[in-house]
């Protein structure tokens, strides 16, 4: 075995290891197999760019705009919708309808793109029947990709083998050659879920006939009603003539106000700028334990105790100074974002820019090259992030600067714990209350001794005093916070906080949603949208709490409240779909005649083997913009970018298999252990190989990394690369097992509740059975 094959399996295996572990997104793998080709020169700075300008890449982005303008002029949703009428009641039926609908608009359309324009019409679909969602959004899904087999251009997959085959020197598939199996495959798995795999889904919370899920259905299913009660706010409150914002009860405490009961009048949703009266009961969403915590503080002035806050800065508290390095990957980001405290657990006591000292509410500050941080942490975890680079000029810091320079005396007061420590250390951890009052703990009393600096995560017991940094002028606001009556009653439903114009609404993330990765906070949610999160459903369960620090991923449901013309402008967003079709987005259909002629068009030309197809579909996006069918800013943002840059850095790995012999190697061995089994033998061992391969990795990956092997297996066992490749087309589309590997199946995760395990329960028999359709047709079809 030679150095260069040697490298090849090394960059394959190890490609492989991060598609399945997931430690580095799968286009940052590919663009880092195309630098690590060139580098080690198994492939020339051509080849390996040559992905790029591939005949298989330029069409998959170009179908994705061309399915954008099919849906964009409203021909998708026409499509859709007239056979979902023909639905009926019976769920076996309405499967059976959604899964044929999909499948036939994937034929022509991008199969993730068709999953996102039905959702909202099954979700409806479901209300109306009164069928559970998960019945139907698995099928959904399944549809799409089964569909997708149908056409050359159906699916990434069916492209890339078909230019495989033509580089390779043989006769590439035709538009239709995927259309007799595809069909079959389609009308199979169909007739499948109808009869099984239904009855292997899970059963949500069933819907109710109306126009939308009432807030007591969604509050079943995300588990609400267990953390919702009433507070009062007593005529000597501080928090008397605040406002909602003011209070912090959201930005502190993690509490969603849903409701102000106020003289028996209940005012719904009410927003930042409410103010609040006495004797106001406000409906809360959120952990009670936030509030009862904090009745078990005791804010005390430190004069008052007889203590002197300056002597109190001698003791020994690991305070140090450091400079941002000029090179810190720190510059540009928020210091809450830094992780110190969680990471390492130290404490940022104040931000110096220039002659300005910040001291209180730091997390929100911007970090820059030469800010001045003071830390506060054992000097051996300070070094470390010195040693990464992240800090330099490390320096103990003495009671004189720290009173002087940094008037650290004049934020310190005494926090008294008592009964129920574990409560209170919760309760900081779990909401937000260091950040929305900048509160710090610097040192303990552990009980009643001298004061000892605190580190982060250290056990608090009862009838410690803490010594803490804070805003002075938020002690009156954090003891209004405290005095919070909480009541016994509790309204009889969640529905009694929706109105015609006030309701409860669930949202997905969109597939090409920018927001991925962003988190609530960051992005603002409830300024920018006017809605307040109540809860996110992510792989199978609801998350209530600390919600608004989650990065949000594709896949993700949002449970929203607030007024429907809000709900409705966030429906118009490209970064949601809302699974409610309160309003119809505005759509083009004025052209949908004109968009139908130009796909028409530029397939006609394809069929009859006039012109490449990726030609044809260069030309359709440019008829499709010049017609007014589609915006080029929405063509641009209708591109899935990380699947294109995945095809396009993966294909150069191909050639170095093929160049290197990696590829003949893999065949032979192949060969060698099915070959007993007889040609069947080896197609059936690389289809279920391609099969596994899709529970972690993207379905275009798996294709480019088999087409070498698959080639090379025909020409060692003299079969037919036509067979070989319609085998490793079938099972690579077929990604029926798992939600991880194609973005169809993550999309309608949250929505339909699912776990990874109900993937598993459908998808490994109907894998079996597309398998062995496919099995049964290849001979006929495709023979040897």
């Amino acid at each position: 075995m030679s150095l260069e094959i040697i490298l090849v399996f090394s960059i394959l295996v190890a490609s492989l290891v991060l598609f399945f572990t997931n430690w580095v997104r799968m286009d940052i793998v590919a663009l880092l197999v195309i630098g690590t080709l060139a580098f080690t020169g198994l492939v020339s700075p051509q080849e390996a760019l040559s992905g790029f300008s591939n005949p298989a890449v330029v069409t998959v982005w170009a179908m994705f705009i061309l399915s954008a303008a099919l849906y964009q002029t409203g021909i998708a949703k026409i499509i859709g919708r007239q056979m979902t009428r023909l639905a009926g009641n019976h769920e076996g039926r309405i499967i059976a309808t959604i899964m044929l609908s999909a499948g036939t608009l994937s034929a022509f359309m991008n199969n993730i793109g068709v999953a996102a324009l039905m959702l909202p019409v099954v979700m409806d679909m479901a209300r109306a029947k009164g069928i559970s969602p998960s019945r139907l959004l698995m099928p959904l899904a399944i549809g799409s990709m089964l569909g997708g087999l149908t056409t050359l251009i159906g699916t990434p997959p069916n492209l890339l083998i078909s230019y495989a085959l033509d580089e390779a020197g043989h006769q590439p598939f035709r538009l239709f050659d995927y259309t007799p199996i595809g069909i079959v495959a389609l009308l199979t798995g169909t007739l499948f879920v109808v009869f099984i795999g239904r009855h292997l889904l899970p059963r949500r919370e069933t819907l109710t006939k109306t126009t939308g899920r009432h807030a007591d259905e969604l509050s079943a299913s995300y588990a609400l009603q267990e953390q919702t009660f009433i507070i009062k706010i007593k005529p000597s409150s501080p928090l008397k003539g605040k406002t909602l914002e003011e209070s912090r009860l959201r930005a502190g405490l993690g509490l969603n106000v849903l409701s102000i009961i106020r003289n028996n009048i209940t005012l719904l949703d009410p927003g930042p700028t409410s103010i609040l009266q006495s004797n106001d009961k406000l409906f809360i969403q959120g952990r009670v334990e936030a509030i009862k915590a904090m009745k078990n503080w005791e804010v005390l002035q430190a004069d008052h105790l007889g203590i002197n806050v300056k002597e109190l800065l001698d003791s020994e508290l690991y305070i140090f100074e450091a400079n941002i390095h000029q090179q810190s990957p720190l510059i540009g980001k928020r210091l809450q974002d830094t992780e110190f405290r969680k990471r390492l657990g130290l404490n940022v006591l104040a931000v110096r820019k220039g002659d300005t000292v910040k001291r209180t509410v730091l997390h929100d500050i911007i970090l820059e090259s030469g800010d001045l941080l003071l830390i506060q942490g054992p000097i051996e975890r300070i070094d470390i992030l010195e040693n990464e680079k992240q800090i330099t000029n490390i320096r103990k810091v003495d009671k004189e600067a720290l009173t002087a320079f940094y008037h650290l005396d004049e934020v310190l007061f005494i926090l008294d714990v008592k009964s129920d420590a574990e409560l209170f250390q919760r309760a900081v951890t779990e909401s937000q209350i260091g950040s929305a009052f900048g509160l710090t703990i610097v040192g303990t009393f552990h009980k009643n001794k001298e004061l000892e600096a605190y580190i982060p995560g250290t056990t608090i017991e009862a009838e410690d005093r803490l010594l803490v940094k804070g805003s002075l002028e938020d002690i009156p606001l954090i003891q209004g916070l405290k005095e919070i009556e909480i009541l016994d009653e509790h309204p009889d439903e969640l529905r009694s906080i929706e109105s015609d114009d006030i309701q409860i609404a669930e949202v997905v993330m969109a597939p090409r949603s920018l927001l991925s990765g962003k988190t609530l906070r960051e992005i603002n949610f409830r300024k920018k949208y006017g809605l307040t999160v109540l809860a996110v459903w992510r792989e199978g369960r609801a998350h209530r709490t600390n919600i608004h620090n989650m990065p949000l991923r594709f896949g993700d449901s949002l449970l929203l409240y607030g007024k429907q013309e809000r709900l409705e402008m966030i429906d118009a967003e490209e970064d949601f779909i809302l699974l409610t079709e309160m309003v119809k987005r505005p759509q083009r259909t004025g052209k949908a005649l004109t968009a139908a002629f130009i796909m028409a068009g530029i397939l006609l030309p394809v069929l009859l083997g006039l012109v490449p197809l990726a030609i044809a579909s260069i030309s359709g996006v440019a008829l499709m913009v010049l017609t007014g069918c589609l915006r080029m800013e929405e063509a641009y943002r209708a591109i899935e970018w990380r699947s294109v840059f995945l095809i396009a850095g993966m294909l150069p790995l191909g050639i170095a298999m093929q160049q290197s012999g990696a590829a003949a190697i893999l065949a032979n061995t192949v060969v060698e252990n099915l070959g007993q089994f007889g040609p069947w033998g080896i197609i059936a061992g690389l289809y279920l190989l391609t099969a596994t391969l899709t529970l972690a990795i993207h379905p275009a990956a798996i294709v480019v990394i088999m087409s070498p092997v698959a080639l090379e297996a025909a020409v060692a066992y003299n079969i037919s690369p036509h067979t070989m490749m319609m085998a490793i087309a079938v099972s690579a589309a077929s990604v029926f097992m798992s939600p991880i590997s194609h973005a169809a199946n993550l999309l309608v995760m949250g929505p339909g509740g699912y776990r990874f395990s109900d993937y598993l329960r459908v998808g490994i028999p109907l894998t079996l059975v597309v398998m062995a359709v496919s099995m049964l047709l290849l001979p006929i079809i495709w023979p040897l």
